[in-house]
């Protein structure tokens, strides 16, 4: 037997990571929202529907499963027959004072160490241990680009140019993870941009802001570089992979000038499911950043992460041509520029993703050359 599950996760204003976890309604364990899967939906789809059914969220589901557990499903008879449930990444944006199953369940947030030990399926309690939502500071780029460099001493690693010279000549450790925050932050934004609405505008807003903010950082970025006396192939490893995380927040912001600047107000499931890709690439990318600083240690960790959005820019590439296709059938003849605005979009997005791809490789080739 084959079930959908979401993993929702938000960030509080005090800046804490909670996931949610509801009552099943048989037991009363602590479970994910969870279902069947539903004929004419597809899969992350499917478990959006239980998310607001079990528990009243409204959010940004990745269509690409994170991971599955199993266990044994209780029938009414008394037996159980075992069940397989895939787990898609789920950033709630609402809860919803109403919904079907609210007299039926209890919710409760949790930080993602409690939730593991909450649950009973051991495969669960690992995706939830090893989850990290990355945590979003709005003065943490701010504080990152005028801080003074620390003079933390740190111990000396196999990575000698990358653990041991730069947190004492540069702050790039610190830079990385503030750009990784601006990422996940208009990534997010950009999700809730695609979803329509009367806030269109200041989700395009905060996209605008977090771009620039990223800006300042990877001139922050450069000007230590120079700065710094490492070698040639040093300098070009910390560029690369500032450069790609730069690339990904500027195909963003050039998605919202589009959106804005040709007042389009609705758009396609298709373009909606390359947004969830791109909200879980910020989001792997973050929890990412801060494992630089160990990389022999990390290494294990930062291939898993890497290899999942490599994965995921694969089946953005399968949902961009399938848009498409879909796009310039309802469009292509009835509205040419309806259909020239469409493509537009859906080619910022593949260069988002694409952007993101880039990332993982540079991080891949750090671990290989270094770790």
């Amino acid at each position: 037997m084959r079930q959908i599950a979401v993993l929702p996760y938000r960030t509080t204003p005090a800046g804490l990571i909670e996931v949610m976890l509801i009552t099943s309604r048989d037991t009363g364990r602590w479970v994910l929202p969870k279902g069947n899967r539903i004929k004419g939906l597809r899969s992350h789809e499917a478990a959006s529907q239980e998310a607001y059914e079990e528990a009243g969220l409204v959010g940004i589901a990745c269509p690409y499963a994170i991971g599955s557990y199993d266990y044994r499903k209780q029938r009414r008879n008394g037996t159980s027959r075992p069940a397989t449930v895939d787990i898609f990444p789920f950033s709630v944006t609402t809860q919803l004072d109403e919904w079907p199953e609210k007299d039926e369940r209890q919710t409760r947030w949790f930080m993602p160490a409690d939730a593991a030990a909450a649950v009973d399926e051991p495969d669960l309690k690992l995706i939830l241990a090893q989850f990290t939502p990355p945590v979003w500071n709005p003065g943490l780029a701010e504080r990152v680009v005028s801080a003074t460099r620390r003079h933390t001493a740190e111990r000396f690693t196999i990575v000698r140019w990358f653990q041991a010279l730069l947190p004492k000549q540069g702050r790039f450790f610190e830079q990385f993870e503030a750009h990784a925050a601006l990422n996940v932050a208009a990534a997010d934004a950009l999700g809730r941009l695609l979803q329509g609405g009367p806030d269109m505008p200041a989700h395009s807003q905060e996209i605008f802001d977090r771009e620039n903010d990223a800006d300042d950082i990877i001139r922050d970025v450069l000007v230590d570089v120079r700065k710094t006396l490492i070698t040639p192939f040093d300098r070009t490893a910390i560029t690369s992979l500032i450069g790609s995380m730069d690339d990904a927040i500027d195909q963003m912001n050039q998605t919202a000038k589009a959106i804005m600047l040709y007042e389009v107000k609705e758009f396609e499931p298709h373009m909606r499911d390359m947004a969830g890709i791109i909200v879980e690439a910020a989001r792997i990318t973050a929890d990412a950043m801060p494992l630089l600083r160990d990389l022999g240690r990390n290494s294990g960790r930062l291939h898993s992460l890497t290899e999942r959005i490599v994965r995921l820019e694969g089946h953005a590439d399968e949902i961009h041509a399938l848009g498409l296709k879909v796009l310039f059938k309802a469009k292509g003849e009835k509205s040419p520029m309806a259909f020239i605005i469409g493509r537009e979009i859906y080619s910022h997005l593949e260069k988002i993703t694409d952007a993101f791809e880039d990332v993982a490789n540079e991080i891949q080739g750090l671990v290989l050359d270094h770790a």
